[in-house]
């Protein structure tokens, strides 16, 4: 087994002085990353090297609601087993976080964690959808990392600056870069944030050669890579789970199965972020109440009219405002639910 400097994984003091504070009463227990997740088995990587590991029965299936489950790129503390799987006994507090609305469930989904870049890709052919791309912005936002837009196969595509532009007039100061992994072109631009103990994390559809773009960036052969289907630019899914990979140079990619339709967990910041034009509409509206219906005065229905706003961008921001409200009734109601849950189990 190789001894692994953990650090060069992105454990940062914001992790050990959680350590330094926590009681821990074990303490043989160690830091480790998970690097990979399937189901409930995962991969981590410890100052021992890279082990499978599985959760400490006891403590994360005691009807606990407030028990966290390890997520791809958590830090978490473990017990080493050197004839078999490592224990994996606590999360630790993420930096950032993604997640979406599990629909099967109807409840949180965490997809990622503690990433510093959310690398948004989507690519220029028929799979390009700027409502998708305001989606996955509001998402990333409100990660608390910072959101940059990868537009691929610009070597396809010959007008990729109308793009850009349409881009950059809904995304707000978000760098939005066109790269081909075929010509190189982009690249450069990309090296600032791919960086050694940056972890980034790829957001976005099947087939819009997310795994191309990091063998791109690895300058290596590290994911497998499947084609489209010509015909409507849908792509096969090449990730079927969540992994976390280290590359040469030391930045550390998330890459996740492409999610065609993402469904919104609750947001706090992320919405007001992504559509601050708006925002500021509103506050201009002679009504602090004003619907944006029928009264006089209305900043968004006098933007409309002049074309300023434009009512796909109005109906998208209405469209993902109820998501993001239904999403936070689920969150409180299943707080509650867990809440009283919690009261009966003590009062056994």
């Amino acid at each position: 087994m190789n001894n692994i400097n953990i650090e060069q994984y992105g454990y940062t003091e914001f992790y050990k002085e959680q350590v330094n504070t926590l009681e821990v009463a074990n303490n043989e227990l160690i830091p480790a990353r998970v690097i990979e997740v399937h189901r409930e088995q995962y991969k981590i990587v410890t100052a021992l090297g890279e082990k499978d590991a599985k959760l400490k029965g006891s403590i994360f299936y005691n009807e606990d609601p407030n028990i966290v489950f390890p997520s791809i790129g958590d830090f978490v503390l473990v017990k080493n087993n050197p004839i078999g799987e490592d224990v994996i006994y606590r999360v630790l507090d993420r930096k950032s976080k993604f997640a979406r609305m599990d629909s099967f469930n109807q409840k949180e989904q965490v997809v990622a964690t503690n990433f510093d870049y959310v690398f948004i890709v989507t690519s220029l052919n028929y799979d390009f959808n700027l409502k998708r791309v305001e989606r996955y912005l509001a998402c990333a936002w409100d990660s608390g990392a910072t959101p940059i837009i990868v537009l691929t196969k610009a070597d396809l595509c010959e007008d990729y600056e109308s793009y850009i532009s349409e881009v950059e007039g809904i995304a707000f100061g978000v760098p939005t870069i066109a790269v081909s992994s075929l010509t190189g072109q982009g690249f450069d631009q990309l090296k600032q944030y791919t960086k050694s103990g940056n972890t980034i994390v790829l957001l976005g559809s099947s087939g819009v050669g997310k795994s191309s773009l990091v063998n791109a960036i690895a300058e290596d052969e590290v994911m497998k890579v499947n084609g489209i289907r010509e015909d409507d630019s849908k792509g096969r899914h090449t990730t079927t789970h969540r992994q976390l990979i280290m590359l040469k140079n030391g930045t550390m990619i998330i890459d996740t199965p492409g999610m065609r339709e993402l469904e919104m967990w609750v947001l706090d910041e992320g919405l007001s972020a992504t559509f601050s034009d708006i925002e500021q509409l509103e506050v201009n509206c002679k009504f602090t109440n004003c619907k944006h219906e029928t009264e006089p005065g209305c900043a968004i229905k006098a933007a409309l009219e002049t074309g300023e706003l434009t009512i796909d961008r109005w109906k998208n921001f209405l469209k993902l405002k109820k998501e993001a409200a239904f999403a936070e009734k689920k969150a409180k109601l299943l707080a509650k639910t867990s809440g009283g849950k919690k009261k009966r189990q003590y009062a056994r």
